[in-house]
């Protein structure tokens, strides 16, 4: 199983950047796990901007050489395991920029002249990691699932893939909250993946 792990968020000294150690540290002790790669999106200063104009036009997104090296990650990846913080009820404006440049037509998906398009990027399974300051049913009670609603149905599913596993962590900025055990969860969970 080749994994690619999306990592978003500016410091590495965070909750988050152990959440990632935990989860490589996971992936490497199990067996199933062919290789691995990481993409931190802030150390590699992903440019997040969409431009359009006479030399980049939005029909061409999907043969941008300067995004080949990313298309390539996304197409040799069996799992793709996203960890970023939850912001405004959200992922991270730099990953959501990723995703608006990454996730292009004749790339990530293909027009088919029916409702829905073909997912191009099939065979894949997700896992997203993500904390947030507010308890873990905030995003359910208040805001009606949207980030799960975003990332599973409007982008991960949309675009071909079949399983997508969700870990929302609340209450992380809390003093003696759960973060010890969650890290502990993480761990074991990505050390018995299968798929």
């Amino acid at each position: 199983m080749k994994t690619l792990v999306i990592y978003t968020h500016p410091n590495h000294k965070s909750l988050n950047y152990a959440f990632l150690q935990k989860t490589m540290e996971g992936l490497k002790e199990n067996p199933l796990v062919s290789d691995i790669q990481l993409l931190d999106l802030y150390q590699e200063d992903f440019d997040p901007r969409l431009v359009f104009n006479e030399q980049k036009r939005r029909r061409d997104m999907h043969l941008d050489p300067d995004l080949k090296k990313y298309r390539e990650q996304l197409l040799w990846a069996d799992k793709i395991v996203f960890i970023y913080p939850i912001w405004w009820g959200r992922p991270p404006a730099m990953l959501l920029g990723y995703i608006d440049r990454m996730m292009a037509a004749n790339f990530a998906y293909r027009k088919k002249g029916s409702l829905l398009p073909e997912g191009l990027l099939k065979n894949k399974s997700a896992v997203i990691v993500s904390t947030m300051e507010g308890p873990t049913l905030y995003p359910l009670l208040w805001l009606n699932n949207a980030h799960k609603i975003l990332m599973k149905r409007a982008l991960l599913k949309y675009v071909g893939f079949k399983k997508v596993k969700f870990f929302e962590f609340g209450s992380m900025e809390k003093k003696n909250g759960p973060q010890a055990k969650r890290l502990e969860q993480i761990y074991s969970y990505f050390k018995a993946v299968s798929s």
